[in-house]
């Protein structure tokens, strides 16, 4: 357990490598002010980007209950529970919620960074000379 990591993984330094090479910036990390502390904060848009491990979060693709073991299923019931109540409670005062999947940044980058412009308002990537 001790081997993984909170912060920094791999698929989230992927992510933000990706998105200030299509120039996209002024984001907080791990910022303690939002409701569970989001990988990605756009403060003033109130925007915020979680990017969650497919096991530890129950994506069905990769977490089958049952298969692990009774302190896993309970484990990773308590973490889907607490992102549901994360997304609640940031939607209530006013901030959009992207959970990003580890394995959709790895398989497709492009297509994360499109809903991140998205939920920015941004539509294209600034000109640079």
């Amino acid at each position: 357990m001790r081997r993984v990591r909170r912060k920094d993984t791999a698929p989230e330094l992927l992510l933000r490598r990706s998105l200030v090479a299509v120039g996209i910036r002024g984001y907080r990390l791990h910022w303690r002010k939002a409701s569970g502390n989001p990988d990605l904060a756009w403060v003033g848009r109130r925007v915020a980007v979680f990017v969650d491990g497919a096991f530890w979060h129950g994506h069905p693709s990769r977490y089958w209950t049952g298969r692990s073991g009774p302190y896993w299923d309970a484990r990773i019931a308590r973490n889907v529970a607490r992102d549901r109540r994360t997304n609640e409670a940031l939607a209530r005062v006013g901030w959009t919620v992207i959970r990003l999947w580890d394995f959709e940044i790895e398989q497709d980058v492009a297509q994360c960074i499109v809903r991140i412009r998205a939920a920015l308002g941004v539509l294209e990537s600034p000109c640079r000379t």
